[in-house]
């Protein structure tokens, strides 16, 4: 997995106020039975069995985060983002949308990133299929034909649509919940591609290029940190 040069990064993050963080619930882990020792550095304590999350280092992260989807989009560089759990669907899609990043958020198939032209030719098929139902030339087709063409467009467009028209290898991911995707962070490993993840005290941060440590399991800690990834990134895409 690449590394990400954080010395070459510009100052582009705003100071984040603690509270914001803590109203959003980003300070909450897991039960201490199911940390992962390896998060401890981002600890600050633990209440009734949970750990606490230093939110001070928690913004850190958060700062390089926010400058390095900043550098991209003044590079004109792609990111996808990927969050399957049901908790970041919605707020993964919609961001990416308004900032012009590629998504999955149905879930992670295997062999993404190490059969990437097998993924283009999926997505060519679905810009086709599109194409021909809305010339009409379908219509030609009996109406089962016309069921099963449908069929096969909405299973396409449930695993590809995220990535539009877009027929080459991201240049950074972001994923929602390090250790839920952990199967994708594994084939990513093989490629030159950094990843930056959402990383509760149940996550490995050795796995990933950047580690932002908060909770992973609230529908406001994660749409506190997509949405400034996502506002970072079409920051950096007004000024390239």
């Amino acid at each position: 997995m690449k590394k990400i040069d954080f010395s070459q990064l510009p100052q582009k993050a705003p100071e984040y106020d603690l509270r914001d963080l803590l109203e959003a619930g980003c300070h909450f882990g897991h039960q201490r039975n199911k940390w992962n020792p390896k998060m401890s550095q981002f600890i600050y304590s633990q209440k009734d069995g949970v750990h606490i999350f230093d939110l001070a280092k928690t913004a850190k992260q958060l700062q390089l985060a926010f400058n390095y989807f900043y550098l991209l989009g003044k590079q004109n560089k792609k990111i996808l983002m990927l969050g399957t759990k049901r908790h970041a669907r919605e707020v993964v899609q919609e961001t990416a949308k308004e900032a012009g990043m590629m998504y999955v958020v149905s879930r992670w198939l295997g062999g993404f990133l190490t059969n990437w032209d097998q993924v283009a030719q999926s997505i060519k098929k679905m810009q086709q299929m599109r194409a021909k139902f809305e010339s009409g030339e379908y219509a030609k087709k009996t109406k089962f034909e016309q069921a099963q063409l449908k069929k096969e467009l909405t299973r396409l467009e449930r695993f590809f649509e995220g990535l539009g028209d877009q027929i080459t290898l991201p240049d950074a991911i972001f994923v929602v919940d390090a250790a839920k995707e952990r199967v994708a962070i594994k084939e990513i490993d093989g490629s030159d591609i950094p990843v930056i993840a959402l990383a509760d005290s149940n996550a490995n941060p050795d796995l990933v290029a950047l580690a932002i440590p908060a909770n992973d399991d609230s529908v406001a800690s994660i749409s506190f940190v997509v949405k400034e990834l996502g506002r970072a990134y079409q920051l950096g895409k007004q000024e390239k």
